[in-house]
């Protein structure tokens, strides 16, 4: 039989440090230098959603001391493959996750192992470079989305003497008093004159939120 005092004495006979404690320190800071501007300057500066934040955050995190602890240890097939099974039914039994929060879900893993599981035959520069790039295309799609991205929306209207071609101008106008929004054009769906409504969508951009 095992020695029941063999665990507590392996954790005891560890040492302190491997001396690798200053370069655990410095790869922590830049990956969480880069999570915190992707997140707080590209995800929460377009979509506040403290929910997912908070997600990204320790996502992050965990992912990038699992990576850097374990990165000296061999993971046997088996091993893997348990993993991304557990992965997959914490993804299929929870609620769907949109396609960008996904993705950012996805980017701020990436840096976590990237940041953890560099070899010493990627330079500093090399790193740095890759955690530049990755932070400057975040921040530049988000903003070149977010500016010229169109939503829509759908509305019933029920000024129907606006719906005339020649009366558009005024249609429009109409709708950016009532909805507030930047409307920027409108298309006609769907007109009910047993109602006197008109089924409108319109496509609009949304100002985003400064923080």
């Amino acid at each position: 039989m095992p020695d029941p005092n063999s665990g507590a004495q392996a954790l005891l006979s560890m040492p302190m440090t491997n001396g690798f404690i200053w370069e655990l320190m410095l790869r922590f800071a830049l990956n969480l230098i880069v999570a915190f501007t992707i997140i707080r300057y590209s995800y929460w500066h377009y979509q506040k959603n403290a929910t997912y934040a908070f997600t990204f955050y320790l996502f992050n995190v965990l992912i990038f001391f699992v990576c850097y602890l374990l990165s000296s240890v061999t993971l046997s097939i088996g091993f893997a493959f348990g993993l991304f099974a557990v992965f997959a039914i914490l993804r299929y039994r929870t609620r769907p996750i949109p396609i960008k929060e996904m993705t950012y879900l996805f980017m701020v893993i990436t840096v976590g192992v990237m940041n953890a599981l560099s070899t010493p035959d990627i330079g500093i520069i090399e790193l740095l470079f890759a955690n530049a790039a990755i932070v400057t295309v975040a921040l530049t799609a988000e903003h070149y989305w977010n500016k010229n991205y169109l939503y829509e929306m759908r509305i019933n209207y029920e000024k129907i003497e606006n719906i005339p071609l020649s009366k558009h101008d005024i249609l429009l106008k109409d709708l950016k008093e009532r909805t507030g929004l930047e409307i920027v054009k409108f298309e006609i769906k769907r007109i009910s004159f047993l109602r006197d409504t008109a089924r409108i969508k319109i496509f609009f951009r949304q100002e985003s939120s400064q923080g």
